[in-house]
């Protein structure tokens, strides 16, 4: 497995950065994450039925579809808020139990939710250690919290004024990285980002995109759940499409049309020509 250099020349001429960067990290031969049949009910809503998805190292998969396709559940499986009814989560190629989100976040999954769950009235440096701040013979070491917070940012190219300036003070996009870089603090192997740039403006857009491209450099594999098909294009590998809670294709960003992929999500590919043409074309072959 193999990660861009930090040192190479990222901007190949003629090809965007995004671009030069998806082309030059490999993904590993064994998925990280992988759902195999994966299903979820609540009472007598199917959420999810027999979903399978794969997520590598150094890979970026957009979870894509329409309002109740089950992403939500989804990830929440994967989190560890909701157990699976039925199918395997394997991790690494080994089949793991994942009843809770302690278990999740023990296997290396960490997920930034749309709320972001940051605290206000705390500075950056709260806010990246809240409940795992560091200790020193018994008192909060805020020396090296704050060593290690600039370091962490640093590694990312987060632009923040100061580590001690309160998240009040941070515009959209700088309270999204810092939940980012939050969820980095453990050492995860995957990523799950929910909408992480819903709501905010063009150029906060652009630095949380250019995170998820990182995030990618370092081999971490990355869930993105976006309704941004621009976003989506940008930065992702591979898009995995669910509708009513069913897998609906999955497709390679490079050889796809964005267009391509609305149809799967609203299910224009589902209808009654196309349906009349796989017959056809099935019976031709018999």
């Amino acid at each position: 497995m193999l990660t861009a250099h930090p040192s190479a020349p990222y901007l190949k001429r003629g090809i965007p950065a995004g671009q030069a960067a998806k082309e030059m990290v490999h993904v590993s031969a064994t998925p990280v994450l992988a759902l195999r049949g994966v299903s979820k009910r609540f009472g007598a809503v199917q959420a999810l039925t027999d979903v399978e998805l794969e997520v590598h190292a150094g890979e970026v998969v957009a979870l894509v579809g329409d309002n109740g396709a089950g992403k939500s559940t989804l990830v929440k499986t994967i989190a560890g808020v909701h157990p699976i009814d039925e199918g395997v989560i394997e991790w690494e190629g080994k089949p793991v139990s994942i009843n809770k989100p302690h278990d999740a976040q023990g296997l290396g999954v960490a997920t930034v939710y749309q709320d972001l769950a940051l605290c206000d009235n705390l500075d950056v440096v709260g806010n990246l250690y809240l409940g795992r701040e560091l200790l020193h013979r018994g008192v909060i070491d805020e020396v090296t919290m704050e060593k290690k917070a600039r370091e962490l940012l640093s590694t990312l190219s987060i632009r923040i004024p100061s580590v001690r300036i309160p998240i009040a003070s941070l515009s959209g996009g700088q309270r999204q990285v810092v939940a980012i870089a939050r969820a980095l603090i453990g050492e995860p192997k995957v990523v799950i980002l929910d909408e992480p740039t819903a709501a905010l403006g063009v150029e906060q857009t652009a630095q949380v995109l250019d995170l998820v491209e990182r995030l990618r450099e370092q081999n971490l594999a990355v869930i993105l759940i976006s309704h941004n098909m621009a976003d989506v294009k940008a930065v992702a590998d591979t898009v995995a499409v669910l509708r009513l809670g069913r897998n609906n294709g999955s497709f390679s960003v490079k050889d796809t049309s964005q267009e391509e992929i609305i149809s799967a999500i609203t299910g224009a590919t589902d209808n009654a020509v196309t349906r009349r043409a796989g017959r056809r074309g099935a019976e031709a072959t018999q």
